[in-house]
């Protein structure tokens, strides 16, 4: 498949695009969209503090060849629109499901470095953890923290929540 006939197909849910192979994600559990609304609402909550904003299943092209459809997209308030992103934005947070595979994540997370995604998180809601994967390994983190602006997004409300649902 082109790059151009991938951008013009709506598919349910949404596929990645990887050396002109459509690759299918991982979504649709409650754990995922429970993870992905606690950070929408996160950001949401203090977007006139921040200036940014969470965009859910955003395509984010990395080259002519990737593209990317990240679980979350933090994009300043103050950037250009585009229908599919093609500068980095401020932060990807990725939820992990249960039949992601590391290695293969691996390859998701080096495309949102090379494009120069200075925040990258993986959250794990089966086991309760969050990584800073920045820098190319999983750092666990307690917080998902920005330094320009500045914020900090603790995380334990959103275990508590998750711990809830499984109750």
């Amino acid at each position: 498949m082109s790059l151009n006939e991938y951008l013009t197909t709506d598919s349910q849910p949404d596929c990645d695009y990887v050396d002109g192979e459509v690759e299918e994600r991982n979504v649709g559990e409650q754990d995922h969209s429970t993870a992905q609304a606690f950070f929408i609402r996160s950001f949401a909550a203090h977007e006139d503090e921040w200036k940014l904003e969470a965009l859910p299943e955003i395509r984010i092209r990395i080259s002519d060849l990737r593209v990317r459809v990240a679980d979350i997209a933090v994009v300043s308030l103050e950037r250009s629109y585009e229908e599919v992103l093609t500068r980095p934005p401020v932060a990807v947070i990725e939820v992990l499901s249960p039949e992601d595979r590391v290695s293969r994540y691996q390859q998701r997370l080096d495309d949102y470095r090379s494009m120069g995604v200075p925040n990258i998180w993986v959250i794990d809601p089966m086991r309760r953890k969050a990584f800073d994967c920045s820098h190319g390994g999983w750092q666990p983190v307690d917080r998902l923290l920005i330094t320009t602006p500045s914020v900090e997004i603790p995380l334990d409300s959103l275990w508590k929540k998750l711990d809830a649902l499984h109750s």
